[in-house]
């Protein structure tokens, strides 16, 4: 596994940005820990998944790019599989609900994504996806559940490892599981030590409940402002986060904006609110990471303005 996650960053290396990492002193005093966050609010169309997105398809067989990829997303993994798809001239099928925001549409459309709207139900969007790999043959590609997209969204601890070896503690949020799988497979190949650990909205929180039940939970309702974490976990992604995640810590609305807004005032970057999420979980466990070295990821900064909470 270790080679394999070298190998992918060797291999998406040239499709992405290897992006910066910042501290603030400030951030620092309010939390009693050194914070080092890896903003993949820089990376290419804004977040950390077109780094999956590439692996996934420079993974694919010559046949399979020919005839494309689809994947269903109203978010960011749309617009990082429709740019990576033009990056390496592969057409892109994304199945997208209708009543996906306008914006998010332009965005995919901007990126050379072919979009098929459906009725906003996930069995809809599963079924719509599916007639489209069965017409076009395309190649399904999971937004999150999907080794290649794992191990692709894996590179970006592995960058802040490979610049700060002795972090103690590594922080993401967790939706749909893909990023947080991706981290505790290059905190433990990469890692000294390193603790991963994530943050999750209250009001969506499956992944804390599966790793206490055992098995993979889902929300009946998922009202929270980090609208990027409202999906569930994988038959992938679950098993590795069973064995290398120390802890998810569940975090109240106020806290993500309250966390949202620090990053705003104190950092001078635009996040969304799913990457307040991790920060929000440090500033709320303040013990546990009383006067360690602790890695954040933010995973992006596709953000609606008009709709900032403060």
């Amino acid at each position: 596994m270790k080679d394999l996650l070298l190998k992918t960053h060797e291999q998406i290396a040239p499709y992405i940005h290897r992006t910066a990492i910042l501290s603030s002193s400030q951030i620092n005093d309010i939390a009693g820990c050194e914070l080092y966050f890896k903003c993949e609010n820089f990376q290419k169309m804004g977040a950390f998944k077109m780094r999956g997105a590439t692996n996934a398809l420079l993974n694919l067989t010559e046949e399979q790019r020919q005839k494309g990829v689809v994947t269903h997303s109203s978010g960011n993994f749309a617009q990082a599989l429709s740019l990576a798809a033009k990056s390496i001239g592969i057409p892109a099928y994304i199945v997208m609900p209708s009543s996906a925001p306008e914006v998010k549409k332009e965005a995919v459309k901007g990126y050379g994504g072919q979009i098929i709207i459906c009725e906003p139900t996930l069995e809809a969007r599963e079924q719509t996806a599916a007639q489209v790999e069965s017409e076009k043959g395309a190649t399904f590609i999971h937004p999150s559940n999907d080794m290649d997209v794992i191990l692709g969204q894996g590179t970006a601890a592995m960058e802040l490892l490979e610049e700060h070896p002795d972090l103690t503690h590594l922080v993401t949020p967790v939706g749909g599981g893909g990023l947080l799988a991706g981290t505790a497979l290059a905190a433990h190949y990469f890692g000294n030590n390193c603790q991963v650990i994530a943050g999750e909205p209250k009001n969506a929180d499956d992944a804390y409940r599966s790793l206490i039940s055992g098995r993979i939970e889902t929300n009946e309702t998922a009202n929270t402002i980090a609208d990027g974490l409202k999906t569930n976990l994988g038959h992938h992604n679950f098993p590795i986060i069973q064995k290398h995640v120390s802890k998810i810590v569940l975090v109240e609305e106020e806290e993500i904006v309250a966390a949202l807004r620090l990053i705003y005032e104190r950092m001078k970057i635009i996040v969304e609110p799913s990457s307040a999420v991790a920060l929000a979980a440090v500033l709320k466990e303040k013990e546990l990471f009383q006067q360690q070295k602790v890695g954040i990821i933010i995973s992006g900064g596709n953000v609606d303005l008009s709709r900032l909470p403060f």
